[in-house]
């Protein structure tokens, strides 16, 4: 599996006979998302920095599958859960509803939590239990930040995880920087990757590691 980050929470996930796209924004955001192809796109709430669906284009047809519903899928071998949630901590109103994704590709469990507000219930916990790989804010402002993010990581205990939502350069989103969530974990890598490689039979099984990659 390959792992690539475009900023805000954009990723491209591509296994070894299907490729995902997680929530592409659009150009209101200050960044520039590439030209890009998915069989499954997955779009956490309707933001326009969260819900490009247009700017993604099919692999083997005109259109990718688009997932934007809680509930239980599976396309391409991929499998997907989406979990209700909310955009903030007064129950969706300020910002409205969030769909946290859980998926599995090649064998890899891993969660996207989109723009999540909130700390987890205990129904929601469950639902997440066993990941692998947990792609999480931490920028604040609209979503969880630094602080809830390491407790959160706690919760959960994934193996692995990838930081995104957080201010960056160009962007136009008023977030704070990776800082503030680092100094919370105390593990943060000083080189980001461009992409992240890794396989089910290479995922760290005692630390948890942190990646950091660069859009």
């Amino acid at each position: 599996m390959v792992i690539t980050w475009f900023g805000q929470s954009c990723f491209k996930v591509e296994g070894e006979k299907n490729v995902l796209v997680i929530d592409p924004f659009d150009n209101q955001t200050g960044l520039k998302l590439p030209r890009l192809t998915a069989d499954v796109v997955t779009v956490s709430h309707d933001h326009h920095d969260h819900n490009n669906t247009d700017g993604v284009k099919g692999i083997t047809g005109p259109e990718p599958y688009v997932i934007n519903a809680p509930g239980e899928y599976e396309v391409k071998n991929i499998f997907v859960l989406g979990i209700p949630s909310f955009h903030d901590d007064k129950k969706g109103a300020e910002r409205g509803k969030n769909i946290i994704f859980r998926y599995e590709i090649d064998g890899i469990k891993f969660a996207h939590l989109g723009d999540l507000g909130h700390l987890l219930e205990n129904g929601q916990v469950e639902k997440l239990e066993g990941l692998d790989i947990l792609m999480i804010p931490v920028g604040g402002g609209y979503t969880i930040d630094g602080k809830q993010a390491n407790e959160l990581i706690s919760q959960l205990e994934p193996r692995v995880v990838i930081p995104m939502h957080y201010s960056l350069p160009g962007s136009k989103s008023k977030l704070t920087n990776l800082d503030p969530f680092c100094k919370e974990i105390g593990i943060c890598p000083h080189e980001p990757l461009k992409k992240y490689k890794i396989m089910k039979k290479d995922l760290p099984q005692d630390d948890l590691q942190v990646v950091v990659l660069e859009p």
